[in-house]
């Protein structure tokens, strides 16, 4: 369903990710909105590796809500408050995603909230 692109004729990855996903029999798109690290009960968890592991709980749980899974994730956007914590959300990224690669971007903004750290928003196929 998801196929992986790295041109050889441009710059390889500099990260787990992939150049370009193709995804090559579509049933279902879905969009997920941007996401943040706030639980259920709608508070913000603490600091940047808690909000980021919320902000993949989130994630997980809206998948499973279309009836799909990390697998079925083809686009990424990671908005930082910090550019700093690139590093460590890309590892726990990683964790989640484990082989799984995506196309994706990492950007620094400034976040709506100024005690979000990390929000993204994903595109995931069926």
């Amino acid at each position: 369903m998801l196929k992986v692109h790295t041109p050889s004729d441009i710059y390889a990855p500099i990260g787990p990710y992939a150049q370009a996903v193709e995804a090559t029999s579509v049933q279902r798109l879905l969009f997920i909105s941007g996401t943040m690290g706030l639980t259920p009960e709608g508070n913000l968890a603490g600091d940047f590796e808690a909000q980021a592991h919320r902000v993949w709980s989130n994630i997980d749980a809206t998948l499973a809500a279309a009836g799909m899974g990390r697998q079925n994730l083809a686009r990424l956007t990671v908005w930082l408050a910090s550019a700093s914590d690139w590093r460590r959300g890309a590892e726990i990224r990683q964790d989640y995603l484990g082989d799984h690669k995506v196309a994706m971007s990492v950007v620094q903004a400034g976040l709506v909230n100024p005690d979000w750290l990390i929000e993204i928003d994903a595109i995931a196929v069926e």
